[in-house]
């Protein structure tokens, strides 16, 4: 399905990605997960082509990404913030969209899901963040690609909204799709993820699920798991 080889990304004297290599099967929820700065964000946006490494290979479906931009329409993706322009209306944000990416017939049970119809007329510049945050995720569920990426899909999303969001995630992967996600709300990924990638300074630290993690670490749970790798990390890094 996605199939990353030696992948490296430098921002000026800045090594965000260091030969990182990374295969994730096709179908099931990866939650890529690392402290800031370890690369996940230049991670995501190198499988969406916004971001060009300098050297190493992505493959999607056996394909090398840069041989052809139209892969991309094998993805939906969720930004971490969505900067809508400000005079359109939600429905005429949600039209746009369709006419750009095809036709549609889940943007009215979306809109339903997240109680958007009173804000249908409603320019998207008077907006709070969490209802902003409910038409991004129309945007991305009301299409059927094979892949979704979701960067921090629960920012702003009151506990209702939260509770549509996990059912929608776990439908989508009923049907078979692979879905990546990025978040900070530990809880959220311990629910809902089949195996995790955690990354540390541009490279994978470890991929599998949360029972093996707390099993190389020794720890209970899922949280202390996570604190364990961050903690032995700051420690080698002092002694550099």
């Amino acid at each position: 399905m996605i199939r990353i080889e030696n992948l490296h990304k430098r921002f000026g004297k800045n090594d965000v990605l260091s030969g990182l290599d990374l295969d994730i099967k096709e179908g099931g929820i990866f939650a890529v997960l690392g402290p800031n700065g370890s690369g996940k964000t230049t991670l995501i946006k190198s499988i969406l082509g916004m971001v060009i490494p300098n050297k190493g290979n992505i493959y999607l479906f056996g394909s090398d990404i840069k041989k052809s931009p139209y892969y991309r329409n094998k993805i939906d993706y969720l930004p971490q913030i969505a900067n809508f322009p400000n005079n359109l209306k939600v429905k005429e944000l949600i039209n746009m969209i369709k006419d750009l990416r095809g036709y549609t017939k889940n943007d009215t049970d979306l809109i339903s899901q997240f109680s958007l119809e009173p804000f249908l007329d409603k320019k998207l510049g008077n907006l709070s963040g969490g209802t902003k945050q409910k038409v991004n995720l129309v945007l991305t569920f009301m299409f059927n690609s094979p892949i979704m990426i979701l960067d921090e899909p629960t920012s702003g999303l009151d506990p209702i909204s939260l509770l549509t969001l996990k059912q929608l995630i776990q439908s989508e992967k009923d049907k078979g799709k692979t879905i990546l996600i990025t978040s900070h709300i530990m809880s959220f990924v311990e629910e809902i993820s089949d195996e995790i990638v955690f990354l540390l300074e541009g490279k994978i630290y470890f991929k599998g699920t949360i029972n093996e993690l707390k099993q190389k670490t020794n720890q209970p749970d899922f949280e202390n798991a996570i604190a364990t790798i961050l903690k032995e990390n700051h420690a080698k890094n002092i002694k550099i």
